[in-house]
Parts: C-alpha cells; structure tokens; sequence
C-alpha cells in the first residue's frame, strides 16, 4: 500500500467529501493545516510515495523534492502548477498531474460575475443603498462593447461564450490560436480595442509578469481589467497605480501576488475595483468533482497508466 499524503487541507475540502472515502484502501495522512514553512512541509512528505495538493500555497521546491526520496507523484487538485518546481519534479523522476477543465464553468461564470460587478458598480451602489443614500449611477452597457481575451485555454473559451451570449463583441490573444471562438488579434490589439480585459494565461515564466505599466497605458481610460488567473501574471503596483490615478477604469479581481491579502491591502482603498478571495472555481459541484479526478490521477497513476500528466 502506498502512502498518501494531503499536506494542506485547510480549510478542509478533502476529508469532508464524497470522493476521500475511494482512498480508504491505503495508508493517509491528511492534515488540516497548511504547513507554515519548508521544514513543516517536508516533515509531513519525508515518507509519502504519493502527495495530493490542495492549496496553491503549498510550495514543492527543488530543495523539498529533493528531501523526499521516497515521493514519486504530486496530485494537484487544480490547473495551476506554479507552486510546483517542474523542473526539479522531472529531474528527480516525480510525476505531476492535474485536473485540466473541471473548473472552468465555474471560473468563466465567476468571472462574468466580476464584469458585471465593476460595470454596474455594484459593490459600491449597494453600500450607498444601505447608507440610505439612492445613487443614480451612469454605469457601463456591457451590449454592444469589446471583450477582450488574453488566454483562450477551457476557461477562456467558456468566457467567450458568455461574452457572447450577453452581446458582447470577443477578441483574443493567445499562444497557440485555435477554432473560431473569437476574432483573433496581437495582444497590443487586445488592450488597445478592448472595453473589458480578461486574463486566462496559465502562470509560467513567460507569462508572470507579462502585463504592467505599458499595457495599462495601452488601454481605454474607460476600460476594465479582469484577473480570474494568478495574481503574478500582473505586476500589482503598476496595476495599483493604474488604478489610482484613473489610467484605467477599474478591475475585477480574484487572485493576487500575496494570497490572503494582507490587513493593510491598498486595494482596500480603492472605489473602483471588486475583490473576491481566489474563490472563482468553489462550488459543490467542481469541488468534488475535482477532488474525484485528483484521487483518480493517482489511481490510474499506481496503475501505471497515468494520465492528466503535467510532467
């Protein structure tokens, strides 16, 4: 029987569902803390074959990997893989999976959330309401205007669609273009036409801090960014500066460089942007069924027929 390890279940999503009781068979150890530095970290993978990922905070470092002898597959619950050394992973023979295009419904709705929010002004008409004020905000007609995609993986494309479905014109810029999901354009197009700017790059070398001063500079005044990604494809104290000066309208925003935000955020001061805490792809149904697929990467990993496989 291999062990398993779940070294950050917190807060827990892993042990209260349906899908954990498939691991019953073999040895687990599942904490519900995340670990607080390297050494915490690997003092609970010293002995694991098998690691499945819950949070993107967990970071598996080459000088971690490499203390883990023993460790032979990282499961991630999630498309990111940013908080994984892949490099090191495929150097020390350790296979990564994840669990590609549960989420993106779920993402891609949220992130139609987070445009609605910033062009109705939703946030700060509904705290005037509660002020017993009555605002007559003029907000954006999003019918009729320019959405524009940087990333078209499965999130994406779903984004597209709903744009789409809500009367949107849809442009894109991405890697490796295909289909007829959009216009397709060169990224300078895409901040320069666009009304609402929505980012859905995976995070990597190339693309983290891909976007920054020069690309707000390139937008309409009027127009909105939205980040659904990872908080390091933008260079934050650019986009703060943006913000605050009015180079750009507002933003719509989910994930950050330092994730919880901290106390003394000063996007906390900031009117014009609408915040949520990395939670777009939470709901019943895409957490279990991504902790489903995660515990069955690993099963048909131990059957030597891996799949989702990263490296």
């Amino acid at each position: 029987m291999s062990l398993i390890v779940i070294p950050d279940d917190e807060p827990p999503v892993m042990a209260p569902s349906a899908a954990f009781a498939r691991l019953k068979p073999h040895e687990v150890r599942c904490y519900d803390t995340r670990p607080s530095t390297p050494d915490e970290l690997l003092s609970r993978l010293r002995d694991a074959e098998v690691v499945i990922n819950i949070r993107s905070t967990t970071h598996f470092s080459d000088d971690v990997l490499s203390r883990c002898p023993k460790l032979k597959l990282i499961s991630i619950w999630g498309t990111g893989t940013d908080n994984v050394d892949l490099d090191a992973a495929k150097r020390l023979r350790i296979a990564v999976t994840n669990t590609p295009g549960v989420a993106a419904i779920a993402v891609a709705e949220h992130t139609l959330s987070l445009i609605l929010a910033v062009a109705k002004h939703t946030v700060q008409v509904d705290r005037q309401v509660r002020e017993g004020k009555w605002p007559r905000a003029m907000v954006t007609r999003l019918y009729g205007k320019t959405l524009g995609l940087i990333g078209t993986g499965a999130i994406g494309r779903e984004v597209a669609r709903l744009g789409k479905g809500i009367g949107m014109q849809v442009i894109a810029w991405t890697f490796h273009p295909r289909g007829d999901i959009s216009e397709w354009v060169t990224i300078e197009d895409v901040l320069r036409r666009s009304d609402v700017v929505s980012v859905h790059v995976r995070q990597s070398p190339d693309t983290t801090g891909m976007i920054g001063r020069e690309h707000f500079e390139m937008m309409k005044p009027s127009a909105f960014i939205i980040n659904t990604a990872r908080g390091a494809i933008i260079r934050e104290g650019e986009l703060l500066d943006a913000l605050r000066s009015g180079r750009i309208a507002g933003a719509g925003l989910d994930v950050f460089e330092k994730e919880p935000l901290p106390p003394n955020s000063p996007f906390f001061d900031l009117p014009n942007v609408v915040l949520t805490p990395h939670a777009a792809g939470v709901t019943p149904e895409t957490t279990e069924a991504g902790l489903e697929l995660a515990i069955e990467n690993v099963f048909a990993w131990l059957r030597g027929k891996a799949k989702n496989q990263v490296v």
